[in-house]
């Protein structure tokens, strides 16, 4: 039978062992002081006056004893290290390092996607869904890069879902520059695994982007070499109409809005570091490739039953300080009044 609230722990239980320390020690000074002669006093007249002085104060002795008993018990307490224990929280479990990059080179502005039953352009269904994902992982630290001519790290790794999103929906098309740099986008994020210290193979690479390599210093598949040097897993996403009809002057046209992508080399990037290629050419194959990856790249598990500890020794500790003190004043005030 537990006597203790289920929130009351400690750290140390072992130290109670020293609660009997001082009646073990009086029990031996008592036997020890048997053993020498005591001093007869054959006329006990000069002791009265004594004797009742002694009577007098033995409620004081008494309170002295309770206090530096007391005293001891909060001392012994406060060794023993209690805490108190919060409630079980769930939490995830370490997760990866999972990077997105998006393309917010011009051709990002084409109206050939739809969301919420009206036409946007790509970068606005890519925030949608990708904001969407971003919310499902929690446990995985997260970074977001941003590139068009040049590649930025727009949020390094973290656990703050929220910000990340901000920051990905506070992006614009032609933030960083007309054309397409995929090469320094993959780059940069092998630059970012580099600095990390997450184990092996616990590191991925979303690239979205609608076109060609047309920019940077950095050839895409030199760049996905370096990649599978430091275990990234790439997947890599072409987003973009197949093709889109519209009439003018009352005759039909046939566009091809993906006429730029080159699946060539993002399905190249995507095998040569692990990963795989997948085509987005409306917002629900989107949507279904961001839950594809939620399989091939689970979200971290939950864990059960962590639970904070909170030291509460400064307690019995003040305590004792407070009934030690209290022991000293009256031992005190007793010597006073035999004096």
């Amino acid at each position: 039978m537990n006597l203790l609230p289920e929130w009351l722990v400690f750290a140390w239980p072992w130290l109670a062992i020293v609660l009997p320390v001082p009646w073990v020690l009086a029990v031996l000074s008592r036997s020890t002081s048997r053993s020498i002669p005591a001093l007869q006093v054959p006329v006990g007249v000069g002791f009265r006056d004594l004797s009742t002085t002694q009577r007098g104060g033995a409620a004081r002795r008494w309170l002295i004893l309770a206090l530096a008993t007391l005293g001891w018990l909060a001392l012994c307490v406060a060794a023993m290290r209690p805490q108190s224990l919060s409630e079980a929280q769930s939490a995830p479990v370490t997760g990866r390092n999972l990077m997105l990059a998006v393309d917010l080179s011009g051709s990002m502005q084409e109206k050939d996607f739809a969301l919420g039953g009206r036409t946007v352009d790509r970068l606005s269904a890519t925030k949608a869904v990708a904001a969407q994902f971003i919310d499902r992982r929690e446990g995985d630290r997260l970074g977001l890069i941003l590139f068009g001519e040049r590649a930025y790290l727009q949020t390094p790794l973290t656990f703050d879902r929220k910000t990340l999103s901000t920051l990905l929906m506070e992006a614009e098309i032609g933030l960083a520059g007309e054309k397409t740099a995929i090469g320094d986008a993959i780059g940069l994020a092998v630059k970012r695994i580099r600095e990390s210290d997450t184990e092996e193979d616990q590191h991925v690479l979303v690239l979205l982007t609608d076109g060609a390599n047309t920019a940077g210093e950095i050839d895409p598949l030199k760049a996905a070499e370096l990649a599978a040097n430091v275990s990234l897993r790439i997947y890599t996403i072409g987003i973009g109409a197949e093709r889109t009809a519209y009439r003018r002057s009352g005759v039909p046209n046939l566009v091809l809005p993906s006429r730029d992508l080159d699946e060539d080399t993002l399905t190249a990037i995507a095998d040569q570091t692990g990963g795989r290629y997948f085509r987005a050419t409306d917002t629900r194959s989107m949507q279904a490739i961001y839950s594809e990856l939620d399989t091939l790249e689970p979200a971290a598990d939950q864990a059960e039953g962590l639970r904070a500890y909170e030291d509460l020794f400064f307690w019995p500790a003040g305590i004792a300080v407070v009934l030690f003190g209290l022991a000293v004043l009256t031992t005190l005030g007793r010597r006073g009044m035999l004096a």
